[in-house]
């Protein structure tokens, strides 16, 4: 059975990101499952995370992105499509040796002048063409491929995310425990579920994952406190990542043995571990 999950927040710098590296690289190098991550947000960066910036250039310049997708969708009936699937997949991605069953769908910086576009598409041949639907009709051949397919939202509720929100099962939320981070966590919520209502489909609240915590922070102890006693809200993992330099590290491209080595020896590979454990186990009883 396929998970399809999204990672989504309306703030950047929260860890979105990280997380959903991470999470890909455990669930591969640690729990032998086999993971597809497509990168919707236009910053690229967990694009780059995974090949390097000089592999995304390659690709990007040979129009191997998400974004000929999205570009195709605004051209007339009569002109043929430029996405390829196949030659924009990039398979077992990942600096880390031991990870070996991940592969990606990149994102492109294109995207954030397409993304504005979108809502003028032509509806097409009988209205055949809906602005949300264009992700899933893609790539709905190759999900049954995989065990867990992670999908990193751009940080709106626009119609790139909605794309990435109609194929999923469900979506975690990512954020640093702060006002400003968490304070859209609720128009999340309202929102995903009046597009799943609308499409007449159930896209399940995982979780709340903490990034970049603080234990020497009162504000960040109250926040997490605060939202775990709120009962309208997501359920928190109880994993929380820490604020640590080597976390922040892993966010460069660079050559690995190991997960230890990349997310470091001090707890911080035994953190994510667990938060993957956790992770799996809440997607199976929710989605």
């Amino acid at each position: 059975m396929t998970h399809v999950v999204s990672t989504i927040n309306l703030k950047g710098g929260v860890g979105k990101t990280t997380t959903t590296a991470a999470l890909a690289e455990f669930l591969s190098a640690e729990f032998h499952k086999k993971v597809l991550v497509i990168d919707l947000d236009p910053q690229t960066n967990l694009t780059t995370v995974l090949i390097g910036e000089d592999k995304w250039k390659e690709l990007n310049d040979a129009g191997y992105t998400l974004a000929t997708l999205f570009t195709d969708a605004l051209k007339s009936d009569e002109d043929e499509p430029d996405f390829d699937l196949e030659k924009t997949l990039q398979r077992r991605v990942s600096p880390v040796r031991d990870v070996g069953s991940v592969d990606l769908i990149p994102s492109s910086l294109d995207l954030i002048d397409v993304q504005d576009r979108l809502g003028s598409m032509s509806s097409g041949r009988f209205h055949s063409n809906v602005p949300t639907d264009l992700l899933r009709r893609a790539v709905r051949g190759i999900l049954g491929d995989y065990d867990y397919v992670l999908v990193d939202c751009p940080p709106n509720l626009g119609i790139v995310t909605l794309n990435g929100l109609r194929i999923s099962d469900g979506y975690i939320i990512p954020t640093i425990p702060d006002v400003l981070s968490t304070y859209g966590i609720p128009q999340i919520q309202k929102r995903v579920k009046q597009f799943a209502d609308g499409i007449g489909e159930d896209i399940a609240e995982i979780g709340i994952i903490v990034s970049k915590y603080r234990s020497a922070s009162t504000l960040h102890m109250n926040t997490v406190k605060r939202l775990k006693e709120n009962p309208n809200l997501p359920a928190v993992l109880s994993s929380v990542v820490p604020e640590a330099n080597q976390i922040a590290s892993s966010a460069e491209f660079a050559d690995y043995g190991t997960l230890r080595q990349k997310y470091g020896y001090a707890g911080q590979f035994d953190t994510f571990r667990e938060l993957t454990r956790e992770f799996m186990q809440l997607v199976e009883e929710t989605t």
